[in-house]
C-alpha cells in the first residue's frame, strides 16, 4: 500500500524539524567557546616585521645577543597564536642603542606592554609601557634577563609567570567567559559540566536513526 501524500509530506517536515533543531544546539556551542579567554602575560620575539610568538617559555628560551624579548599583559585566547602583541615596536636598535656592548656579555632588548585598564581586570592601573636593555652572561634565559630589567617577579607553583614588576599584585592566569564558569561534575566526564558537542551529537544520531526508520516503513508500505 503505498503511503498517503499526506503522511509523507508529515515525515519529511518533522525530520527537517530535528535537523533543523541539531544545527541550532551546534551553533549555540559556538559562542560559549570563542568567549572562553584568559588574562595573562603572553611572551614574544621580536623580528624584523614585528613580532612572533616564542613557543618556548622564558625559563627554556635562551636569546642571543641583539634579540628583542616582547611580554603583553592582556585578555587573549588560550593557544598563543592568537594573543594580544605588545603594541610597541620591536626593534633591538631603539632600546639599546645608548647601552655599550661588554666582552663576555650579551644585550637584550626586552619590551613591556602592561596592557589597558579593561585587561587588568581590577581598579589596578596598569603601568605605563616601558623598554629595557639587559646585559648578561652568553647563556642566560628569557627569564633571567628578565629578572635582570623587571623585578619583581612572581610565579605560581606550577612555575607560570604571574607578574612583571610586581603587575599585577594578584592571580595568576584567570579563566574568563562562559567557559570559565564551574558546574558539577557530570558522572564519567572531568568536572566541567556536561559537553554540548555530546548532546548536539546524540541528537544527531537521533535524527539519523529516525530518518532511516521512517525510510524503512516507507519502503515497507510502498
Amino acid at each position: 500500500m503505498t503511503p498517503h501524500p499526506g503522511r509523507r509530506r508529515a515525515g519529511r517536515r518533522s525530520l527537517v524539524a530535528l535537523l533543523a533543531g541539531v544545527v541550532a544546539l551546534l551553533a549555540a556551542a559556538a559562542p560559549a567557546q570563542a568567549a572562553a579567554g584568559y588574562r595573562y602575560w603572553s611572551f614574544w620575539r621580536g623580528t624584523d616585521g614585528g613580532w612572533a610568538y616564542q613557543q618556548q617559555g622564558p625559563a627554556v628560551s635562551v636569546p642571543p645577543d641583539g634579540a628583542v624579548d616582547g611580554w603583553r599583559f592582556a585578555v587573549s585566547p588560550d593557544g598563543g597564536q592568537q594573543a594580544a602583541q605588545p603594541r610597541a615596536a620591536s626593534g633591538f636598535a631603539a632600546v639599546c642603542a645608548d647601552t655599550p656592548a661588554q666582552p663576555g656579555r650579551k644585550r637584550v632588548a626586552v619590551v613591556l606592554d602592561f596592557g589597558t585598564a579593561a585587561d587588568s581586570g581590577s581598579a589596578e592601573a596598569p603601568p605605563e609601557q616601558r623598554n629595557a636593555c639587559a646585559t648578561v652572561v652568553p647563556n642566560a634565559t628569557s627569564a633571567e634577563v628578565l629578572a635582570a630589567v623587571a623585578p619583581p617577579l612572581r610565579y605560581d607553583g606550577n612555575g607560570l609567570l604571574c607578574a612583571i614588576a610586581g603587575f599585577p599584585k594578584a592571580g595568576c592566569a584567570e579563566q574568563l567567559g562562559a567557559a570559565a564558569e564551574p558546574s558539577a561534575p557530570e558522572a564519567g566526564g572531568d568536572g566541567g559540566g556536561p559537553d554540548v558537542g555530546l548532546i548536539a551529537g546524540g541528537a544527531l544520531l537521533a535524527v539519523l536513526a529516525g530518518g532511516a526508520g521512517w525510510q524503512a516503513r516507507r519502503r515497507r508500505t510502498s
